[in-house]
């Protein structure tokens, strides 16, 4: 009875462990969601990358890259953005983006400008640079009318040149900004000097030298001297920035991004929880509570660290949710198996965490290889994808690895389930041995062979149908009530003497339209007030030079290259060579059909396609991971890293098959879930990621257990009835002095 008691109080010591966690989440998640940055796509506003040259014959270097970057920081803070991203990228590439921001023309306007003010004589000859000024203010001239006073720094030389100029027959100071060399002159602008479009501001005669302040008078309304004023203030611009693509998103296009990518992740999060509480009872029930903690903390670290959330970055968040979910469907898999093989359930707990801790580590080691990448190589909203992604990595292995196996771990010493196992962790009747894979093996190899021929007959017949990030050009989202077709979309766009390259539509309110040129800040200025007005449609515009197109094409090739490198290199240290060449032919595999699908299909290739190939990389690489972790284990427990035929190999292949399956397709399933809803009820602005995502997990999931052990069965006969090979962390001292050629 005593025991009872004590059994029971603990019990309740561990629910209110779990109850204050959940409380703090409840408490916290509201505040949290307050302050959460939103990136363009969820919030709308204006992006545009630059590339930085020197203005003279200078080679372009690091500070004057670094210098350009604050100056550009210090015209924001003067416009007021509030929350601006500034990334340099490369060694001559300013990305910036001002989520929120009204006015996309005059943010454009206001970050380009050179903004160098020079005091110069009529003959045009430099006289004395903006250096010598200390800051400007808006103020009036002596008839009330706005002005730029400007205040001097260097008064001894502002006296000595004003001195020499009183002193000649012209004695007239100009001043100009933005001068240009070779196209302004004041013999041009002597009449409109200091009217609104030139840039020359004001002239004036200098009777005497003089070292106080100054005021710059013209013809300006208050919003041009408050321009001028900022433009001033924040600096010149040591080099010379040139637009090479941009990107402007209305607000309700970000707002009804966001609501729908987050019903999305609801409807997902809520079907997992069910399905793992169904699944596996108590012990899903409390990975469910883990999985909640692991959602908050995934946003949480992603806010400590000031990062921005996009579309891509929720996604990533929605995939995290398989990934999390899998650490524990592996732990629950070993723990059925130590089950059915007649341990007790603290034993078979025991047992079955220590197992599959290195499983559920190297599954997610492999996926952090593909988001590093990522992340390295990436553009600001890949960055944002792969940063979330290491961030479900990272949390993973903390809560639903360390948190969830210790609370559980409590549960069951409490000796509460000792007789309710099927209650705490599900059905563990023992699995009959799945023959007929082994059987028709061959036959899922040839069907494999057929798919892959004719995906790439199709492949050379269709090509891809890339998207502006690989193509270049200019596309146009429009959302609006009134229907529109392709024959009056081609109109307009013919009509306003551009090249139209295809329209889709999206849902019901929603049309895409590529445009084959490149447009300039006019153009898009002009092509957006035109849907406005016609149409009255929200206009989303985005700009992708040749230039750009280039370098993401180099680094989508270099990033898929890198990724299979990195997990061929790791898979060899923790398995043997033969488990890497079958997992890379693998992933070949599944990125192929992939590749396939989107060909055949004409899907639009974007980066968030290249994203979404790494991550499959990444995610089914997990899968062959568990189905090889099965095998060596099956390989060094019974037959002592030593096969004597291969009837002991096949045995090897078709035990280690059934004992993953359950869990390959659980795991497949809770992923593929908050994908599903992801593409029933998220934003459009994702699909591209989430057809792929898709495609990828189900092929998968078919080729970790068909065509990777097929391949590494080949590759392993040629090692039947010769001595194992012991891997360095396997051997004892005396195995390694021995290898190493030293007699002990």
């Amino acid at each position: 009875m005593k025991k009872k008691q004590e059994r029971k109080k603990g019990i309740i010591k561990y629910w209110l462990i779990l109850v204050i966690f959940l409380g703090i989440v409840a408490g916290l998640t509201p505040i949290l969601a307050k302050n959460l940055k939103f990136g363009l796509d969820l919030q709308g506003g204006f992006e545009i990358l630059y590339e930085v040259d020197s203005l003279t014959d200078e080679k372009l270097t690091s500070d004057m890259v670094d210098s350009t970057y604050k100056t550009i920081a210090r015209r924001i803070d003067e416009y007021g953005v509030s929350e601006p991203v500034i990334q340099i990228e490369g060694d001559n590439r300013i990305r910036v983006q001002l989520a929120g921001v009204k006015s996309p023309e005059e943010a454009r306007k206001n970050l380009s400008q050179v903004a160098s003010l020079t005091f110069r004589d009529t003959e045009d000859n430099l006289l004395m640079t903006a250096d010598v000024i200390k800051s400007a203010k808006v103020g009036t001239d002596s008839t009330g009318k706005p002005a730029v006073s400007l205040q001097v720094k260097d008064k001894t030389k502002f006296y000595e040149v004003t001195k020499e100029i009183s002193q000649r027959t012209d004695n007239t100071i100009v001043i100009w900004i933005d001068f240009e060399e070779g196209v302004d002159s004041y013999s041009k602008e002597t009449i409109a000097c200091g009217s609104e479009g030139s840039r020359c501001l004001s002239a004036a005669r200098v009777g005497e030298a003089f070292s106080s302040d100054v005021i710059i008078q013209g013809n300006f309304t208050s919003d041009e001297v408050k321009t001028l004023v900022s433009n001033i203030n924040s600096g010149s611009l040591p080099t010379k920035l040139t637009e090479i693509s941009s990107k402007t998103v209305d607000a309700s296009f970000g707002e009804s991004s966001l609501n729908k990518t987050f019903t999305a992740g609801v409807i997902g999060l809520v079907i997992v929880i069910f399905v793992m509480i169904l699944t596996y009872r108590f012990a899903g029930f409390l990975a469910s509570l883990s999985l909640v903690i692991y959602t908050f903390l995934s946003f949480l670290l992603f806010w400590l660290i000031g990062g921005v959330l996009t579309l891509p970055g929720i996604a990533a968040m929605i995939l995290g949710i398989g990934m999390a979910v899998d650490s524990n469907v592996i732990n629950f898999a070993r723990i059925k198996d130590e089950l059915r093989g007649g341990k007790s359930l603290k034993e078979a707990y025991r047992l079955g965490n220590k197992n599959s801790l290195l499983t559920v580590i190297d599954a997610n080691v492999t996926t952090f290889i593909a988001a590093i990448i990522l992340f390295i190589f990436g553009e600001s909203s890949i960055k944002g994808f792969a940063t979330m992604l290491i961030i479900s990595i990272f949390v993973t292995m903390v809560v639903m690895v360390g948190f969830t196996r210790y609370i559980t771990t409590k549960f069951v010493e409490s000796n509460h389930f000792n007789d309710k196992i099927g209650f705490f962790i599900g059905g563990t009747r023992r699995r009959e041995k799945l023959s007929i894979l082994t059987r028709h093996k061959t036959k899922f190899v040839l069907f494999t062979c057929i798919l892959l021929v004719v995906g790439s007959i199709f492949l050379c017949m269709n090509q891809f149908n890339l998207g502006i990030d690989f193509s270049g050009g200019t596309s146009v989202t429009l959302k609006t009530d009134k229907e529109l077709t392709k024959e009056k979309i081609e109109q307009d766009i013919t009509e306003m003497q551009y090249n139209f390259e295809s329209f889709t539509k999206e849902n019901e309110e929603t049309y895409t339209i590529v445009i084959d040129n490149i447009l300039e800040e006019e153009q898009i200025a002009t092509i957006g007030n035109y849907f406005k007005e016609k149409y009255e449609a929200s206009v989303d515009v985005g700009v992708v030079s040749n230039r750009v197109k280039q370098d993401l094409v180099k680094n989508a090739i270099f990033s898929l290259i890198l990724a299979i490198i990195g997990i061929v290199i790791y898979i060899s240290i923790r398995f043997t060579f033969s488990y890497a060449i079958a997992s890379i032919l693998t992933l070949l595999h599944d990125a192929l059909i992939v590749v396939f699908v989107f060909s055949i299909f004409q899907i639009e290739v974007s980066t968030i396609f290249i994203a979404a190939i790494l991550s499959i990389l990444g995610y089914s690489i997990n899968d062959t991971i568990v189905v090889f972790d099965a095998i060596r284990d099956r390989k060094k427990n019974k037959y002592k890293n030593n096969f004597k035929d291969k009837q002991e190999l096949g045995e090897t292949v078709t035990e280690s098959i059934t004992g993953t399956l359950p869990r390959n397709i659980f795991t497949s399933l809770t992923t593929l879930i908050p994908i599903l809803a992801l593409i029933v009820f998220g934003s459009s602005e994702i699909q591209t990621f989430n057809i792929a995502m898709l495609t990828g997990l189900v092929a998968g999931s078919y080729s970790s257990l068909f065509i990777a052990t097929f391949i590494w069965e080949r590759l392993e006969r040629r090692s039947v009835g010769k001595p194992p090979k012991k891997k360095w962390y396997d051997m004892d001292e005396k195995e390694e002095l021995k290898v190493k050629g030293i007699n002990s």
